[in-house]
């Protein structure tokens, strides 16, 4: 017997004349992976959260089709209403329990548990997958805002839940809270067979978390698919504006101690980075910025450039601005796109099926 490993959404929904949200409409028609984290990315106003909202059932769209790894939660003749899906759901705010404790708010969830499929997440798991052991005889206003966070999503896993919700779960951190709580984010990412729908609207976030990449814009899918696939793209303009870049899986090869940078490879290429920490044989990620790359012509080993690696144009558009232009280089196996001037991309008459070199200024670990 085949098991349905995917998701499958579709909403119409439109708000009516005189709501805070008058002549919205949230179209929506996809087939999302089982698995992995799956970014909702967009500007305010975009439908990120009413879109979430929609799959949790706390909307109930005019149109509407919800199978959830081969479980219907919607279709025209059903809507299964938000206490029956067995989904959990991370808001911003923790929204914990003010009188609990973290243990008594954790209590809560498995009172509350879905057991149907049996019970994937255990106490003594999620309490040392989050780091929250040593906070569990805490009440909430004891905890710092990134504890806070950990500690509700611990409760919405020990609902047992068959999809994560994350609506902005970082929105109201500051920034060493938001470094704080990433490297469990990513834990749940590697760790937990369970699909997560992550609603943001930072760039960083997605590139460091995401396996697949829904872009909204007006209520509407303006692009989707594979990460790198997606960043990559620079035929549809997308609104990553100063952070357009690519992400690219790479492995740590080697470790240079006297100038404490590491190498990478990837499947382009090698190149240097700055050396945190990571082992030799670590899979990464890492990003690069359209804004960091400039061409040439020819090699040029009389620079403070490093990274250099040598390409061959795919395509050419215009970005935003009309002075500057964004240019999509193929090297090797991978895709790296460059923002350069028109007046540049003139003078070196770049064009598709032109061999350059790019050089690359800045290369960041998003692990």
């Amino acid at each position: 017997m085949t098991v349905d490993s995917n998701i499958q959404v579709r909403f119409f929904l439109q708000r009516s004349a005189g709501s805070n949200e008058s002549g919205f409409v949230l179209d929506v028609d996809l087939m999302l992976q089982g698995r992995g984290i799956t970014a909702i990315f967009g500007h305010s106003g975009s439908g990120k959260s009413t879109f979430l909202r929609c799959v949790a059932g706390l909307e109930w769209p005019q149109e509407g089709r919800l199978r959830v790894l081969g479980e219907d939660w919607q279709t025209e003749r059903l809507f299964l209403p938000a206490h029956r899906r067995p989904l959990g759901y991370v808001f911003q705010e923790a929204n914990l329990f003010p009188h609990l404790t973290a243990q008594g708010n954790l209590d809560y969830a498995i009172r509350r548990a879905d057991l149907r499929a049996g019970q994937p997440f255990t106490l003594e798991q999620v309490v040392q997958l989050l780091g929250i052991g040593h906070r569990l005889q805490q009440k909430p206003h004891e905890l710092s805002g990134g504890e806070r966070q950990r500690v509700a999503i611990a409760r919405a896993l020990l609902i047992q839940p068959r999809l994560l919700l994350m609506d902005e779960p970082m929105a109201s951190l500051d920034e060493q809270r938001k470094a704080e709580i990433l490297p469990y984010l990513e834990r749940l990412r590697d760790e937990l067979d369970l699909p997560i729908f992550y609603v943001s609207h930072s760039v960083a976030e997605v590139s460091r978390l995401a396996h697949y990449l829904v872009v909204l814009e007006n209520g509407r899918v303006k692009a989707q698919g594979p990460l790198a696939q997606v960043l990559a793209d620079i035929q549809t303009p997308l609104p990553f504006g100063e952070d357009l870049g690519v992400v690219l899986q790479a492995e740590v090869i080697a470790r240079d101690a006297q100038w404490h940078l590491l190498q990478v490879r990837f499947a382009g290429g090698d190149l240097w980075v700055r050396d945190d920490g990571d082992a030799v044989g670590k899979s990464v990620r890492i990003q690069i910025l359209a804004r960091d790359i400039s061409l040439a012509l020819h090699e040029h080993s009389d620079s403070s450039i490093s990274n250099r690696l040598q390409g061959e144009v795919v395509s050419i558009v215009e970005d935003r601005h009309p002075a500057m232009c964004l240019v999509q280089i193929k090297v090797g196996e991978s895709i790296l796109v460059a923002r350069i001037t028109r007046r540049s991309a003139e003078q070196l008459a770049v064009a598709p099926g032109q061999c350059l070199w790019a050089q690359i200024k800045s290369v960041a670990l998003v692990r």
